[in-house]
């Protein structure tokens, strides 16, 4: 069952991405854990309808041809022999481990997924789940552009800000010209959000 649509102009309710695939900037000491993985985070997982769609049609492949195959891999690996040296089952007991642990990640994001669609266009575009907005950061010349949701929308050559992050959450509900402050690890800083883009 396909969830609902929910239209709004600022979320609250922070995504999950995964620990280990949380993006940092590098560039600026202390901004890391601000824009990327938050462990407060609720259940709730907000994302576009393509992205959910992408994830159910991953997630139906691997629990139908996925399974079928890495079966057919562990049974063609029983027959050469001994398992205790058998480096092809081994190998294939590991690959269905790691597909096993996919499969239940989606499985969470699926059931728990809000689907949202970004409200306003022009000059009433406001931050929100989504959308790809531009900052400055306080004292630097430079623009950085950021994909604001879930680690799973997948936007090539685009960083991802949690909107759980500390970044995220003061950037959520500010519009083109705003400047907000954030809570870094080495004390408050100033972003001018210079952009919004759908």
């Amino acid at each position: 069952m396909r969830p609902p649509v929910k239209a709004r102009r600022c979320f609250h309710e922070p995504v999950l991405p995964a620990p280990e695939q949380a993006n940092t900037t590098g560039n600026r000491p202390g901004i890391a854990s601000a824009v990327g993985y938050d462990a407060r985070v609720a259940d709730t997982h907000i994302l576009s309808r393509e992205a959910f769609d992408r994830l159910k049609a991953e997630h139906d492949d691997l629990t139908t041809r996925g399974r079928i195959e890495i079966a057919k891999k562990i049974e063609a690996a029983r027959e050469m022999g001994d398992l205790s040296e058998n480096g092809d089952y081994h190998a294939a007991k590991e690959e269905q481990g790691k597909m096993e642990g996919r499969i239940i990640h989606l499985a969470n994001l699926i059931e728990n997924a809000e689907i949202v669609e970004i409200v306003g266009d022009g000059s009433d575009l406001t931050v929100q789940a989504g959308c790809i907005v531009s900052i400055r950061y306080e004292g630097d010349d430079d623009v950085d552009k950021y994909l604001i949701g879930s680690i799973e929308e997948r936007r090539e050559g685009l960083t991802v800000i949690s909107p759980g992050s500390p970044l995220g959450r003061a950037l959520m509900g500010s519009a083109k010209g705003d400047t907000i402050t954030f809570e870094a690890p080495n004390g408050d800083m100033n972003v001018a959000v210079v952009d919004i883009e759908i």
